[in-house]
């Protein structure tokens, strides 16, 4: 399953590939994802970094021309100061809003990078990489590709997730460590992480309704059905907010970060707070889904089905450090009613 929906699908064909591209292919790390940055005599210094296919160097300046290839590592780098001069638009955000949410688009300031289309056939555009002359490639939440990678790297320094990190697992606490250690900035990062986690458990703290009530993270997708698994920041932002992942979901057979849910299996789905995405659909196709619809949740109003065509539909997906706050912000409310419900 695609990591999260099309903002502007370009039909119905072409999203089916590419999820079937994706389903071909839980993050983990430490926080010591790099050594601090060693300087040299001509004031730049080099940062080390700790990826699934070995230790990357990275020289680091402050001017650094960033390419950002994984899913959210251009949020991450904007959440740090750096803006790059090149997005893969994993969520056909577009220009308007730089390749990125429009809950960070104001971070580039006057840059317009350029926005690479996201590869329908797997395979990156190298040319268009390499012509942009990079200092630094960011790929740390994507597919384990060592051929991509020894590709990339011999454009420029090249960061992949920790080893270990399922396709497009990485989870984003994870991914702002890789991403501030490339950028030699990791004090930056952890900054950041901490005050994540310190919205989240205030959330937690403020809705103690939430804390025991189960939960579903699912979502619709071609002709089938998915649910969302820890290690995903989706789901493992629904557990952090104290919610408890429903029975029968982790025992499903895992591809990554999601499990394929089988039209018997929709049952699974049910819990006291359900949350549903449509892939590729709308709310009204879930509206009309039998299956969705005997859910006991989707008939007491406990299952939030998140408008794909939204910001918060969208920034569902991203899970980076600029985009949970407004996920926060807009969903919890959501749930606290959801769970009140549940009793």
């Amino acid at each position: 399953m695609h990591p999260t929906t099309l903002r502007r699908p370009a039909g119905m064909a072409w999203i089916v590939a590419l999820l079937v591209a994706l389903l071909a292919v839980a993050g983990c790390g430490s926080d010591d994802a790099s050594d601090d940055p060693a300087p040299a005599a001509d004031g730049s210094a080099t940062t080390s970094v700790d990826t699934m296919f070995g230790r990357v160097d990275v020289p680091t300046k402050d001017d650094m021309k960033v390419v950002a290839l994984g899913w959210s590592d251009a949020e991450m780098a904007l959440a740090l100061g750096v803006k790059p001069i090149a997005v893969l638009d994993w969520q056909a955000f577009g220009g308007k809003t730089k390749g990125v949410g429009p809950w960070a688009a104001d971070r580039f300031g006057d840059v317009e990078p350029t926005i690479i289309k996201p590869p329908g056939d797997g395979t990156l555009n190298y040319e268009q990489i390499d012509l942009l002359e990079p200092d630094l490639i960011l790929n740390t939440r994507s597919e384990p590709d060592k051929k991509a990678f020894d590709r990339l790297s011999k454009i420029a320094p090249t960061v992949y997730p920790p080893k270990g990190t399922p396709a497009f697992a990485t989870t984003w606490d994870v991914q702002m460590q890789q991403v501030a250690a490339a950028l030699g900035k990791q004090d930056e990062g952890a900054k950041l992480i901490a005050d994540v986690r310190g919205r989240i458990e205030q959330a937690a703290a403020d809705h103690p309704e939430l804390k025991g009530k189960t939960t579903a993270s699912g979502a619709k997708f071609g002709d089938a059905y998915g649910a969302y698994l820890p290690g995903d920041g989706r789901l493992d932002l629904l557990t952090d907010l104290g919610l408890v992942n429903n029975d029968g979901i982790a025992d499903l057979p895992a591809n990554g970060f999601f499990a394929t849910v089988a039209g018997e299996q929709v049952p699974v789905l049910d819990a006291d707070v359900s949350v549903i995405l449509p892939i590729g659909y709308t709310v009204r196709d879930v509206e009309q889904d039998d299956l969705l619809q005997s859910l006991t949740a989707v008939k007491e109003d406990r299952a939030i089905v998140l408008d794909p065509s939204t910001d918060l539909g969208d920034a569902w997906g991203t899970m980076s450090t600029i985009s949970i706050p407004f996920v926060l912000d807009e969903l919890v409310p959501q749930l606290a009613a959801a769970a009140q419900k549940a009793g």
